[in-house]
């Protein structure tokens, strides 16, 4: 196995685990229906933002470690693209989400009684179209890099 394939491996890999926590940390934070449901999604959701963060980082190092190893690819446009996307949906998912997350764990502390309230659901409202960018932003992304198309 050269080195280029253990490389591709752990890009993969990465890539798998990243994406099955991206998909499903939203429908998590959108199931609580009391306070208490929240204060554990929102618990559950930083214990695997951990590994995220690190799988996050190893597909960027694996992919600009790929184009090293294969200097060619740095003239396909559907290589560069997909650098720019994953960079670009970055401060996305690494920046306004947490901050979001994070408003909504302090309006759970600060709250009295089991009801949601309702900035804690308009909140929620708010991350949908920017999850819904993040999630896009990964369907093209995989589209890119399997078919190669330019």
């Amino acid at each position: 196995m050269s080195i280029y394939s253990i490389v591709l491996l752990l890009h993969i890999i990465a890539a798998v685990a990243e994406l099955g926590a991206a998909f499903a940390l939203p429908i998590l934070m959108n199931a609580p229906k009391t306070v208490s449901q929240a204060k554990f999604a929102l618990a559950v959701n930083e214990k695997v933002e951990k590994p995220v963060k690190i799988e996050s980082i190893t597909l960027l190092v694996t992919g600009i470690i790929l184009g090293i190893l294969s200097p060619y690819l740095f003239k396909k446009i559907w290589y560069i693209a997909s650098l720019v996307i994953y960079v670009a949906i970055q401060p996305i998912v690494a920046g306004i989400l947490p901050k979001k997350m994070a408003r909504q764990r302090e309006l759970l502390e600060s709250h009295k009684g089991e009801d949601l309230p309702e900035e804690y659901t308009k909140i929620g409202k708010e991350m949908a179209p920017i999850n819904g960018l993040a999630h896009l932003s990964a369907i093209v992304l995989i589209v890119l890099m399997t078919l190669k198309p330019f």
